[in-house]
């Protein structure tokens, strides 16, 4: 009935596309989804995502938050788990324990977080390992 390439067409689109919940609107639950969010109403609960989480001024999530990217210009209360980069911008607000990959923050955002940085760090062989206390040795 359907020709296998716009079935594979449909299937790959779907990924682009992005959740919306919006001022006014209240959650409170589980989200699951491969696609992105864009969040300008209040959710409590758990989101996990594949795709791209932007909370706008008006947005705000308490509870937890997994997955790759994420803007905030509104606030986040709870545990903040992502595999790349979380921006916080001017009006965001963020607090609870975030680990990330790279954080980039405006002068104005308010963190009060427990921070760790994953993947960031090299591990280093015992050979190198060794030069480096060889060095710091001769210097001292």
């Amino acid at each position: 009935m359907f020709k296998e390439s716009k079935i594979q067409k449909t299937m790959s689109s779907s990924s682009n596309q992005q959740n919306m919940i919006t001022q006014g609107t209240s959650f409170v639950g589980d989200l699951i989804s491969e696609a992105g969010f864009r969040i300008e109403g209040n959710v409590n609960g758990t989101i996990k995502t594949s795709g791209k989480v932007v909370v706008g001024k008006t947005g705000v999530i308490n509870g937890t938050l997994e997955g790759v990217n994420a803007d905030f210009e509104g606030g986040f209360s709870g545990k903040l788990k992502l595999s790349g980069t979380l921006t916080l911008k001017a009006s965001a607000y963020v607090e609870g324990e975030v680990e990330v990959v790279k954080l980039a923050v405006e002068p104005g955002a308010t963190f009060n977080a427990n921070c760790s940085m994953k993947g960031g760090v090299k591990e280093l062989n015992k050979g190198e390992q060794q030069k480096i206390i060889s060095k710091s040795e001769k210097t001292a």
